[in-house]
This record gives structure tokens, sequence and C-alpha cells, in this order.
């Protein structure tokens, strides 16, 4: 099984994670900020991935450092769970249409962090959630986790539309990116790092 269990504990927040890559999608998630929970309730949903993720931060300041911090505690679990990446698919991409908005992620799981994120949106939060922290997340995630990460919303008005899109997307792209179809390291280097 490809699992991790890893906490996080600093003077803002204290975080416990656990994630198996070849799970079922059950999901057990409390961070104190709402929205974000039924984000990543979604995204173990689609990627098929179970996650437990518990987080204790310092939310009277705001909501940065808890989605932050569960960002990197969350992409160091991913890259733990991986391992060497030998045998996966490595690339997945996945486009998800929700009313009137379109979203698109494409990774790699390269070992080489990067983001691109390309997504505007119109409120402040939705929920308790700040809509600026959407990209510090992804950020967080993809540093920690080395993957490249490529997030598009070609369009889209309501902007927990356009949130939910990209997190539904993200989970089935990488349900794609970490199937296993082979026992070889997928790159013609014979490395990923």
């Amino acid at each position: 099984m490809r699992n991790c269990k890893l906490e996080r504990n600093t003077k803002e927040t204290k975080i416990n994670c656990e994630i198996n890559l070849d799970g079922t999608g059950k999901s057990d998630i409390s961070t104190g900020i709402g929205f974000f929970d039924h984000m990543l309730n979604l995204f173990a949903f689609h990627s098929r991935m179970d996650l437990t993720l518990k987080a204790d931060g310092d939310l009277y300041v705001d909501d940065h450092h808890t989605i932050e911090d569960c960002g990197i505690l969350l992409g160091n679990a991913f890259k733990t769970a991986i391992g060497d990446r030998r045998g996966i698919v490595r690339y997945g991409n996945f486009t998800i249409p929700m009313d009137e908005t379109l979203a698109n992620v494409c990774l790699d799981i390269s070992g080489r962090p990067y983001l691109v994120f390309n997504a505007e949106f119109h409120r402040e939060k939705v929920g308790e959630m700040s809509t600026e922290m959407v990209q510090e997340f992804f950020r967080a995630f993809s540093v920690q986790a080395g993957i490249t990460l490529h997030i598009n919303v070609y369009y889209g008005q309501n902007d927990h539309h356009q949130i939910e899109a990209i997190f539904k997307a993200f989970g089935r792209a990488l349900k794609e990116a970490v199937r296993i179809e082979s026992d070889e390291i997928p790159s013609s280097k014979g490395v990923l790092e």
C-alpha cells in the first residue's frame, strides 16, 4: 500500500494527515474552514485516495497559515507515499465542466515543482475561505510533492463553481497520474528527481 501518516506542528498550526493513494475515496477532514473541508472531501472522492486531515490553526488571525500548512503537509505526505514513482503513469490531465465554469488541471509527477495558476475570482471569500488561498494551497502542495502543476479556469462567473471544478479536476488528474502501469521508472533518464 502506498500510504503515509505525517504531522506538522508550528506556533501557528497543528496538523495531522494520513493519505492512502490506493484507497476508495474515503475522507475525514476537519480544518475549521468549512468550504476548504468541502474541497478536500471532493478531492479525496475524485482521486479515490483515502484522506484524513485534522488541523488546528490560528484562524483568529485568518485562514492563511492553516490552508498553506495543510498544502505543505499534504504535499509531503503525497511525496512520501508515492516513493520512487516506479511504475506510475506520471502524467495526468482532466477537464471539469461545472455549470458555467470550465476548468482544467494538467500535471506531471516529475520531481520538479512548478505551478502555473490561471483563475480569476470575483469575491474575496467563499464561505470562510479566502479565494486567494486557492493558489497558495496548490503552490504549497506542488512544491512539497515535487509535481509540475498547471491549473487553468477557461471561464466561469461563480467562484464556488470555479474552485470546486479545480479541486475535482485536480483529484481526477492525480488519480490518473498515480495509476500503476508498469514496473519501471517512467522516465527515459531512469530516475525522477
